[in-house]
């Protein structure tokens, strides 16, 4: 099977319906919903009791107003600029949306309104905190657009996946600025001016995700700064009040500080951000695996570049693809 063959059918499989009798039972339907939403075969983390709870309410909540159940996928509005694929989504978001729409399917099947698929995207503060220019988000969200595009045409009629910018939330860009800062002074006023204490884990993720500027390469406490910039972020965005409300299932690749995030990867075998990796295929037998490998494995993995061609997908960056043995 070629690369080729392989995404032709992968695409078909998502234009087949789950052999699943309708349910007309109200509490019946609560149950399933609760059931495919937290399902092992996508969950990558364990559920506990206030993330069941949550779904449990959000469920009920929109079943009663006869409401597409929501899941808001919270998502970085970038491709990581260490990346020869950068600022354009490339396979990696074509994957991880082909994994979502599959998880989403068999809501869709069996509840008519189907499933509010939201991607809620950090854009404003990715040129403050890593440096990144505007234009570069931009040009990412369009291209991350043109995929869920395309992927329309294999979906279920009642599903709808969006992009909602963080941006969106707020009246102007000087009203985001203005909390931010606000945010930001508050912080420091509370720590006495002490900068955050990183763990390893933080302090790598700010390293890779900041392209650092002379100035912050002769700062020792660059990497502390971004940190508490973040940290002024979490709470700007809260403050809009998208995204943590009770008729709203969030969804993460990995766990998050709230505990009410469904954590489901980003492939059947991969938890890599799809927006800070990308996307390659993996034999297996005469098939192959979807995989998102995140920079430190792209660096350690031997794969061929492969040409392809899928009709309606287009940008530099779906042409080709890589294959790991």
């Amino acid at each position: 099977m070629t690369p080729q063959e392989f995404f032709e059918a992968q695409l078909n499989k998502l234009r087949e319906a789950n052999s699943i009798a309708k349910i007309k039972d109200a509490h019946s339907i609560e149950a399933e919903i609760l059931r495919l939403l937290l399902s092992k075969k996508f969950r990558k983390y364990a559920a506990n009791e206030e993330l069941i709870d949550h779904c449990n309410k959000a469920i009920s909540l929109l079943i009663a107003e006869n409401k597409p159940i929501n899941i808001t996928f919270l998502h970085g509005a970038y491709k990581l600029w260490r990346l020869e694929e950068s600022p354009y989504a490339d396979w990696a978001e074509l994957f991880s949306l082909m994994y979502y729409t599959n998880w989403a399917k068999g809501i869709c099947d069996i509840y008519e309104p189907g499933v509010w698929f939201d991607f809620f995207v950090d854009d404003s503060i990715v040129p403050k905190l890593d440096n990144i220019p505007i234009s570069d988000v931009e040009r990412y969200v369009e291209s991350f657009q043109e995929v869920i595009n395309f992927l329309k045409a294999y979906q279920p009629s009642n599903l709808k996946m969006t992009i909602t910018p963080v941006s969106s939330q707020f009246s102007s860009s000087e009203e985001f600025n203005e909390i931010l800062e606000r945010n930001l002074s508050e912080l420091k006023q509370k720590f006495a001016g002490k900068l955050p204490a990183l763990t390893d884990s933080q302090r790598a993720m700010v390293e890779l995700n900041v392209k650092i500027t002379p100035e912050q390469e002769k700062d020792p406490s660059w990497r502390e700064k971004v940190w508490q910039l973040h940290g002024a972020y979490m709470a700007t965005k809260r403050m809009a009040n998208y995204h943590f409300r009770s008729d709203k299932i969030l969804a993460f690749t990995q766990p998050l500080p709230s505990g009410t995030t469904i954590s489901v990867g980003t492939t059947k075998s991969s938890i890599a951000k799809f927006w800070v990796g990308v996307g390659a295929l993996k034999r297996s037998d005469d098939s192959y695996k979807e995989i998102i490998l995140s920079p430190s494995q792209l660096a350690s993995t031997r794969y061929e570049w492969e040409e392809i061609k899928i009709d309606g997908l287009k940008g530099k960056n779906f042409n080709r693809i890589r294959v790991v043995d």
